[in-house]
């Protein structure tokens, strides 16, 4: 007699790698693209943020491929993080413009056979879609959704725009956070992601996902001489791997080891405070925080003489930004296993340029201060695998 559990509760995400595709404030620069970046899930790719150009760095990448975007999470409204939108939809899409006989309803052509995609994002975030879209007649030859994160004070019905629904966009859902926080967004066998608002000068989100727990380690050494020994099929060993009981043939009873916790991932958007978070944050494998600017007298040829920490630091909070120091100050906080920080000012370059690293050293060096462990300052095109602690 074996005891299985259900195959939903048993899968997995598998590989999971972020890759930085913009890393840059406000204005692009010669080494810093828009923000956005990509996480690979398995097979899929959800991209958090889409500024400007993104689709151009998604083509210059060896490991984001268009074709397997899924979802886009939008942290804010800022055209930084999404003017990037439209042409990507229309690129993995299918998308055209009209043409001279008139319109024709995408829905008569080949409408269904691209995957969906799913956009999260703040109020406005609707209307800014169907309008960019409607507006530049871009027909579609895939199905989209967009999905809002709405406050208690914004309109919990209706969609924010004068724009009729879009032949190909399906309708969205409107969540309204519940005690500050909105639980749950999307969720599926493997892992949740849940959200909160963070404080920057406009409306703006954090990103949390998490993965359910996964089987834990397992030490065939432990099993199989029983399993041999009662001549007992070695397919219970799947069982065992999920953390399943098995009984043997002759009555023994193994326990298989118990599940692991599953990673986390924390992904901001612009803050000077992202405290509202902290519930959902805690004991990250991975933090993403921005750093916009900093205070590098020696380093930096453009600091003033009358700069100082703290001098840099409220000038950064009046913009709603976060220095080094702060990020820092927040990771150990929460507790976060590893600090990765962008979002840098477009003065600090982001090359292999020996001027770049030595920024960069520096900036890591301020969060690491506060953090306690080191940092990892990003870059354009930027990728390495989160891995289970």
């Amino acid at each position: 007699m074996t005891t299985t559990i259900p195959k939903a509760s048993v899968e997995t995400i598998g590989p999971m790698q972020l890759t930085f595709l913009g890393t840059a404030s406000a204005q692009p620069s010669s080494t810093r693209n828009h923000s956005s970046l990509a996480l690979r899930l398995g097979g899929d790719v959800w991209l958090f943020d889409c500024g400007e150009a993104t689709q151009h760095q998604i083509q210059k990448s060896s490991t984001v491929k268009m074709g397997r975007i899924r979802k886009i999470f939008i942290t804010h409204m800022h055209g930084d993080h999404i003017f990037g939108i439209a042409p990507l939809l229309a690129s993995c899409l299918n998308g055209a413009g009209g043409t001279a006989e008139g319109y024709e309803d995408p829905r008569s052509q080949h409408s269904g056979m691209t995957p969906m995609v799913e956009i999260y994002g703040p109020l406005g975030i609707r209307a800014y879609v169907r309008t960019a879209l409607s507006y530049t007649h871009t027909k579609l030859d895939g199905t989209y959704v967009v999905h809002e994160l709405r406050s208690p004070s914004d309109p919990q019905r209706g969609d924010y725009t004068t724009v009729l629904q879009l032949p190909l966009e399906k309708e969205g859902t409107n969540f309204i956070q519940v005690n500050g926080i909105w639980n749950d967004i999307y969720k599926d066998a493997r892992l949740s992601v849940s959200a909160a608002p963070i404080l920057h000068s406009v409306p703006c989100v954090g990103y949390v996902l998490h993965e359910f727990p996964i089987p834990g380690k397992i030490d065939p050494k432990e099993y199989i001489p029983h399993i041999k020994r009662t001549k007992t099929s070695m397919s219970v060993m799947q069982q065992l791997q999920q953390g399943s009981s098995v009984e043997l043939t002759d009555g023994t009873v193994l326990q298989g080891p118990p599940r692991r916790e599953g990673r986390k991932v924390v992904i901001l958007g612009d803050t000077y405070d992202p405290s509202p978070i902290i519930s959902l944050a805690c004991d990250a494998d991975l933090l993403i925080h921005e750093a916009t600017n900093a205070h590098l007298p020696g380093i930096d040829p453009t600091t003033k003489t009358t700069d100082t920490d703290e001098s840099v630091e409220e000038r950064a909070r009046s913009r709603g930004h976060s220095t080094p120091l702060m990020a820092g100050a927040f990771a150990k906080r929460v507790r976060a296993k590893k600090l990765v920080l962008n979002h840098f000012s477009s003065r600090y370059p982001g090359d292999d340029s020996e001027e770049a690293h030595k920024i960069m050293a520096a900036i890591g060096s301020l969060a690491a201060g506060e953090y306690g462990h080191d940092v990892i300052c990003a870059r354009d095109f930027m990728s390495f695998d989160i891995v289970h602690s």
